[in-house]
């Protein structure tokens, strides 16, 4: 090879080395934030939809004003953005905070609130909210068109099998737009057993434990497609899934 295309192929590189490492100065240096300037902006979005929009904006500042680490007007190396995330996650609203500085001054933070999957109205208790997770949202009196959970519930029964039943009918087009409410009580073994009542027709479907709940209704959905459509919604009281492999009509 020829010792001029040596040195031009070398002066290349050299120059690809020289952008790879200003770009990384510039990331590093250049477009972080200022330690020794001032805060001067908040960017705080907290992300809502239908069924999470328990708190605002102003709730979250007034968090963080609370704990006295609201970080307008504070230079910038004294803004403790763990801190402003610990602070904020500790409401039982929240699922998730991000908190970071940018440049000119400005702080970034992002709030994502728990989404309920199920309200629950315990026999005799205050209702309350069960996300995907099993973590229990307080009720602010929000408006909900979430399948509604009633009876003998304790908060462990909450937190799991109605957690997981809640988040199934979410993702179920179907059985989230049939069924509307569940109640919960024991039978004479101690154990909890649920009915299901229906958005339509006039009958109570008995599920019996919640074990196997997606197979029984799968089976029940068979039945509505096949039987309902040809005796009508109103024939039936009370259809029984409890058994495996069979279904029991009661007749009214």
């Amino acid at each position: 090879m020829k010792a001029g295309k040596i040195v031009k192929i070398t002066l290349v590189s050299l120059l690809a080395i020289g952008l790879v490492g200003y770009v990384a100065y510039a990331m590093l240096f250049l477009s972080g934030p200022d330690e020794e300037e001032r805060c001067v902006a908040v960017e705080l979005q907290v992300k809502q939809n239908e069924k999470s929009a328990f708190i605002d904006k102003q709730d979250v500042e007034k968090m963080l004003k609370r704990a006295h680490v609201y970080p307008t007007g504070k230079l910038m190396k004294d803004v403790d953005t763990e801190k402003i995330e610990e602070t904020i996650a500790k409401n039982e609203f929240i699922s998730k905070v991000e908190c970071y500085k940018t440049s000119h001054g400005k702080l970034c933070i992002s709030v994502e609130q728990r989404v309920p999957v199920i309200y629950v109205s315990p026999d005799g208790k205050d209702g309350y909210f069960v996300d995907a997770q099993g973590n229990v949202i307080p009720n602010k009196n929000n408006a909900t068109d979430l399948v509604v959970a009633s009876g003998d519930i304790d908060t462990r029964y909450a937190s799991t099998k109605l957690a997981e039943f809640g988040q199934f009918l979410q993702n179920d087009e179907f059985w989230n737009n049939q069924i509307e409410q569940v109640y919960v009580q024991k039978n004479r073994k101690g154990e909890r057993v649920v009915e299901l009542v229906p958005r339509v027709g006039n009958h109570i479907v008995f599920l019996g434990k919640m074990d196997d709940y997606q197979k029984k209704l799968h089976k029940l959905e068979i039945f509505y497609n096949k039987a309902v459509k040809t005796v009508g919604w109103e024939k039936y009281a009370r259809v029984n899934l409890e058994y495996d492999g069979q279904i029991i009509c009661t007749k009214r």
